[in-house]
């Protein structure tokens, strides 16, 4: 390992914030120095993580994730876990940032010094989820944090990659959903294994527990993506900070079936299988784009295909049986 990188090791295994924001940048950076000093980095971590619970939590836009996020971690840390937040925010089209500043949305909670909250771009990444996200996660449980939320920009069709690198994958929901309930994608209902109605307070609380109650019925047309777990739908209010203590409740018995069945570790095995494929997927694609004759041919054909002159499978193809000509 880079000696340069030893006392930045030290100060992550002490859980140093400061250590871990230099250490996610490492792997964020398109310098390929700085990247291969931060994968070497990984590496050596790589004995200190593993450990923490992964929680994706997802929603559509306006059910209260920020919200939710900040309660329930207040919650957590009162229990004595330590709780690091990866808030994924959608990139501006302008200048590549997040637009939405999830620590601004979480005030209390990234003040807490059991707490650390990492908001960054999602860079036009499908389903939500930073490039360097599963990175980011292992950097974060080296540090002692062993509960690791993962907020996504919201309900898509692209969800399933939230779902790939978390160990419990968690859907807020509105109160009255409606057609909410008729619109939202049956696959993302697949993939949860809680369900949790927020927001049920007030004049909503009654139209909550008539939610939680179309949901169970949805959920039993439904096949669960575990094996050894039933998706179970509860309700909370964060702005009340209430239901977390249920919905927590709900999590260690998620955790102790799935242990008990060995899924769990089947998971996990998973989870860095589909975490080797999407790096290599990453890899061809930088490589072709990055091609020189490759590169060349691009802003042509992007031109042809803009103005109609040249389908985009057309375009596709021709730059496809150039790449593998190269490779003869």
């Amino acid at each position: 390992m880079n000696p340069k990188s030893s006392p930045l090791l030290e100060e992550i295994l002490q859980g140093k914030r400061r250590a871990i924001a230099k250490a996610i940048t490492l792997l964020e950076s398109s310098n390929p120095k700085s990247f291969d000093n931060g994968q070497e980095l990984l590496e050596s971590l790589l004995p200190h993580t593993g450990k923490a619970m992964r929680i994706g939590i997802t929603g559509v836009p306006g059910v209260g994730k920020s919200t939710f996020i900040e309660a329930f971690g207040l919650f957590l840390i009162e229990q004595g876990h330590r709780v690091a937040v990866l808030a994924v925010d959608p990139s501006s089209p302008i200048t590549g940032g997040s637009i939405m500043g999830d620590k601004t949305r979480m005030k209390e909670l990234s003040q807490h010094p059991d707490a650390f909250i990492r908001p960054s771009p999602s860079s036009g990444v499908l389903g939500g989820v930073a490039r360097k996200t599963r990175e980011t996660m292992l950097i974060c449980e080296a540090a002692g944090y062993d509960i690791i939320f993962v907020e996504t920009v919201g309900v898509g069709q692209s969800e399933t990659m939230v779902a790939s690198m978390v160990d419990l994958f968690l859907l807020l929901m509105l109160p009255n959903a409606g057609d909410e309930l008729q619109g939202i994608k049956k696959g993302v209902l697949e993939l949860a294994d809680l369900v949790v109605v927020n927001k049920s307070d007030g004049v909503q609380e009654s139209q909550a527990v008539t939610t939680q109650s179309e949901f169970r019925k949805a959920l039993q047309l439904l096949s669960s993506s575990k094996s050894s777990w039933s998706p179970q739908i509860l309700l909370s209010s964060a702005l009340e900070k209430r239901g977390m203590d249920q919905i927590w409740e709900a999590a260690i018995k998620f955790r102790e079936a799935l242990q008990n069945s060995g899924e769990w570790e089947q998971l996990r095995r998973s989870q860095s299988e589909k975490w080797m494929w999407t790096l290599v997927e990453d890899g061809l694609l930088t490589n072709f784009r990055n091609h020189p004759d490759i590169k060349n041919s691009i802003p042509e054909l992007e031109q042809s295909v803009a103005s109609g002159k040249t389908m985009p499978t057309t375009a596709a193809r021709q730059l496809l049986d150039s790449w593998q000509s190269r490779k003869k």
